[in-house]
């Protein structure tokens, strides 16, 4: 699973490896809402090079009943901007066994797998509901961890109030729908679509609004960004947070693989 992983973030990097980057201008932001305008200026993307792509690492737990208790975890992923891609690789241990998990997504197409001890494959999740699920998370990675992408014309947006936007992300033959929230600060503080599934197995989905409320903005690699967030599904008995993440690290428009 990790050579796979590492194949497919070689295969990108190797893709956008010669791309000329411009810085972003406030010219670039002037067509996006106010909060949105005022989001960017607030984390420092205002004349930093745009983003063509990120390596971010994650700690943190997931869990898969609100009764037990989170599974420890380590992640990285790349994502690549010219054509959505997100490379997703996650370590866990439960009861002191390995777990390994990928999310590969390229050409609006997903796959999700989680292997025990190296071995067992407890999880194989493909098909439709993946593509749709995953656009969603691309879009929310955009929106926290590479503000700048913003600017992208595959977004479009509708103000709500001075602090709350709708937007619509199209990739290829999906678009995905998302409600952001912001405060006075102009910090995003929560991120609402109902276009993502939830899956255990990746055989039955379900699909309930994906809430992922952030905060902790601080100084990493030269922007201020949310530094946790939880990822929580309302469903009509609960609202299941089933994932904590801090992020440990960023960086952006990588040439190697790390």
């Amino acid at each position: 699973m990790k050579k796979k992983y590492q194949k497919a973030v070689l295969e990108a990097l190797n893709r956008t490896r010669n791309i000329k980057t411009e810085n972003l201008l406030e010219e670039d932001i002037r067509h996006l809402p106010e909060i949105i305008q005022k989001y960017l200026r607030y984390v420092g993307a205002i004349g930093k090079e745009k983003i063509i792509n990120f390596r971010a690492e994650f700690k943190g737990g997931i869990r898969s009943k609100s009764t037990d208790e989170y599974m420890k975890l380590r992640s990285v992923q790349y994502n690549f901007t010219d054509k959505p891609t997100r490379l997703f690789y996650i370590v866990a241990k439960k009861m002191g066994i390995p777990a390994i998990g990928i999310h590969l997504y390229r050409n609006a197409q997903a796959i999700f797998q989680i292997k025990i001890a190296g071995l067992i494959k407890v999880v194989d999740a493909k098909g439709q509901e993946m593509n749709q699920g995953e656009t969603v998370t691309v879009f929310n990675d955009m929106c926290f961890l590479a503000p700048a992408t913003l600017i992208d014309k595959n977004i479009s947006w509708e103000t709500i109030d001075p602090l709350t936007v709708n937007a619509k992300f199209t990739n290829e033959d999906i678009t995905i729908g998302a409600t952001l929230f912001f405060n006075a600060k102009g910090e995003l503080i929560n991120f609402i679509s109902k276009d993502r599934f939830e899956t255990i197995d990746g055989k039955s989905y379900k699909n309930f609004p994906w809430i992922t409320p952030a905060a902790g903005y601080r100084e990493i690699s030269g922007f201020r960004l949310a530094s946790s967030a939880k990822l929580i599904y309302k469903r009509p008995d609960e609202d299941f947070c089933y994932g904590e993440f801090e992020l440990e690290n960023i960086e952006y428009n990588c040439k190697e693989l790390k």
